[in-house]
Parts: structure tokens; sequence; C-alpha cells
């Protein structure tokens, strides 16, 4: 019995000793590796270094100086009329048309473009069908639409809109093979189209009454 008690004082006193040793921190002990999944989510993350911003040139006007009168004029007798928004809606006509024109829907023509470019369009679609050609076009992006001639004349509002724009262009046959064009290439394009609408009209839509290059 004598021992037991013994070896008790003996273990106790070692479990003592080594608290005293284990349980203190003295400040210069080194911390636990920490496991893999927790490493990877300290390790510093390199920034992407953004490059400095480039300066902007100042957005070109959309229309031009000699303009002014007429579009003044428009909004004397159209208080509603918008250049931004008339704009807006001139660059979805150009593709609307186009697109038309190039799927030879003479249908979607007639209400968008006046009698004469419609007989215009008309003839070339007939033409290219006889030919037994179809455009496979595609309107890449309008770069530009700018107001290049304003007027009022015989009641009526006459805007000429200047359309800078990339097309893909291809022309094939009858059996889809490319005769003219490139499927990879777009082509810059320079049209002035003029839109017409009677003023103080109810129809709020304006036409397509004639097409010229730039």
């Amino acid at each position: 019995m004598f021992y037991v008690v013994l070896l008790a004082m003996v273990a106790g006193f070692l479990a003592l000793r080594l608290y005293s040793v284990l349980g203190k921190r003295s400040g210069h002990e080194q911390p636990l590796p920490k496991p893999a999944e927790e490493r990877i989510g300290n390790v510093a993350v390199p920034r992407t270094i953004e490059a400095a911003a480039e300066s902007r040139e100042a957005m070109a006007r959309p229309f031009d100086s000699a303009t002014e009168p007429g579009l003044r004029a428009i909004i004397a007798a159209e208080p509603q009329f918008d250049v931004a928004r008339f704009l807006e809606g001139a660059k979805a006509a150009y593709r609307m048309i186009l697109e038309a024109f190039w799927r030879g829907d003479e249908a979607a023509l007639r209400d968008l473009v006046s009698d004469d470019v419609h007989a215009a369009f008309a003839e070339a679609i007939e033409a290219r069908q006889a030919a037994g050609q179809v455009l496979d076009n595609r309107l890449i992006t309008v770069e530009r639409a700018s107001i290049v001639s304003a007027v009022i004349a015989n009641g009526e509002a006459r805007v000429a809109v200047r359309f800078d724009a990339d097309i893909a262009a291809v022309t094939r046959d009858a059996d889809g093979h490319v005769i003219a064009g490139s499927t990879s290439d777009a082509v810059q394009t320079h049209d002035v189209w003029t839109f017409v609408r009677p003023v103080r009209a109810t129809d709020p839509n304006w036409i397509l009454a004639d097409t010229d290059e730039a």
C-alpha cells in the first residue's frame, strides 16, 4: 500500500512539471503548420495591375453646325422632336431596312420607305432573284450616325443622316457558293439617308425617302 501511494505521488509530481513546461508559452514557440486547405486560403493573390484608362476624346456632336437652323425649325413645329431619340430611331431603321432588302422582303419594306425607294429596292430584288443570287450580308456595327441636313419644306420635315458602318457583304449563287464578297472581312460603308415626315402628323414614324453614298 505504501508503494502504491508513493507511485501516485511521483506521477502527480511529474504531471505538475509537465504542465509548468507545456502549459505555458514563452513567446518563442513556432505555430503549428496549418492544414493544406487553410494554407492555400492565406496565399496572397497577386493583384492585376489595371492599365491606366485611356483618355477618351470628347464625343462628336451628332449634327453639323449648318443644320442647327433647320433643327430649330423642326423643333418649333414639333416640340417633341428630340435629336438623340431621332438618331436612335434612324439607326434602328437603317438596320431594319437593310436586312429586309438583303432577304428580299418587299412587304417589310413597304411601311419603312417611300414609294420611289420601294420601287428601286423591288427592282434590285427582282434582278437579284432572276440571277439566282442570294445576299448573305450582315450589319456588323454602326460606328457613327450624324445629321448632315435638316429642313422643313412644303409642310414636310426632311432630315438627312450620314451612317458610317461596317458590313460583311457576301453574295452566293443558287447552290450557296460564294461568288462575291468575304465571310471574314467587313466593308466600311458611308451612306446618307434622308428621312421625311409630315409636320404635325399623327403618325410619329419617319420614312426613308432617299439614299445616297457619302
